[in-house]
């Protein structure tokens, strides 16, 4: 099946309104769902921050998009099972939702909810989740060096020279953006926040242009092989949702950058730039623009478009698009 939670560019003569219908509908399929359910933190600390806050709850009415519970607001062919309702006959207390893409803004769900607030939730309504930060720190990554190993390998393997196709291969890896599941031990400096976003607050164009600097100090020798981000959503009652290296894994693991060339760290190598995410080529696509310079060296520039995703080396593709 072609699922939109990993394919979201819009294709050649593909309509947007073609590629919308793709990705709701995509949510109509099984798999997409047990992936989520699967996920127990995830599905847990969404029924503790529910549970804890019971008393918000009682008596309340209660707006659910994305989902099929109360007044359950469904794009995807599942709302056959949800009853969809796009107006309410009544304002709500309380919005929960599971907005949160790859990257935290991936898929442009929040705009869903922004509309659903603006729209539905009373003056003194709660929202679940009620915050969002996202996060960035330069990473090493020990399978980037076994990837490009593979290419030396061929020699002794099948007898035939590969390793000219090694600076392809950098390429390749480089021209994607990859989600992986890194460990704590991975993380080389102190992360920093790229935004915190008030749900109760924030604007669709809040959201379509995010702009950050950052300057990192690094532990100690290290090979960095590119940038990754993650996300924290906390809930009424401080029940926080974290995608950090530094908790347990989730399905949305955390999103890695790498570079055209990784390079190498001492104790308190400083790393200085700046991150900006924009609304890509097409309105479910992120555009990410990543500077940076290491110590006194020049300033290098990376593009990445989130339309093109891997998940590892049997993914890797083409840059040449």
């Amino acid at each position: 099946m072609d699922n939109p939670r990993k394919r979201l560019c819009q294709r050649d003569g593909e309509s947007e309104e073609e590629t919308d219908q793709l990705y709701f509908n995509g949510y109509a399929s099984i798999e997409v769902h047990e992936e989520m359910l699967m996920d127990t933190v995830r599905t847990m600390t969404y029924r503790d921050a529910i549970l804890k806050n019971q008393d918000l709850f009682k008596d309340k009415i209660v707006a659910d998009i994305g989902a099929g519970t109360v007044y359950a607001v469904e794009a995807s062919d599942m709302a056959i099972q949800t009853r969809l309702e796009i107006v309410l006959p009544e304002k709500v207390d309380i919005i929960v939702s599971e907005w949160m893409g790859y990257c935290l803004l991936y898929e442009s769900m929040l705009k869903s909810v922004i509309h659903a607030r603006d729209s539905w939730l009373k003056p003194e309504g709660y929202l679940f989740p009620s915050t969002a930060t996202l996060h960035i720190a330069p990473f090493v990554d020990e399978e980037y060096e076994d990837r490009l190993g593979l290419w030396e390998d061929m020699s002794s393997r099948y007898k035939v020279a590969m390793k000219s196709m090694i600076p392809f291969a950098k390429k390749c890896i480089s021209a994607n953006v990859e989600l992986k599941q890194l460990m704590m031990e991975d993380i080389v400096a102190s992360p920093l926040q790229v935004c915190r976003l008030n749900i109760h607050k924030v604007t669709p164009r809040d959201i379509e242009d995010i702009a950050q600097n950052f300057e990192f100090k690094c532990y100690g020798w290290n090979r960095v092989h590119g940038f990754t981000l993650w996300f924290d959503v906390e809930f009424p009652g401080n029940i926080v949702l974290s995608t950090s290296p530094f908790k347990e894994s989730f399905h949305w693991s955390q999103v890695v950058l790498y570079l055209d060339e990784p390079f190498r760290t001492v104790q308190d190598t400083l790393i200085r730039g700046s991150i900006r995410l924009q609304k890509g080529k097409q309105p479910r696509d992120l555009a990410i623009q990543l500077k940076y310079s290491v110590d006194n060296s020049a300033e290098k520039e990376q593009l990445y478009d989130t339309g093109y995703w891997t998940t590892g080396v049997s993914s890797v593709t083409s840059p040449e698009r």
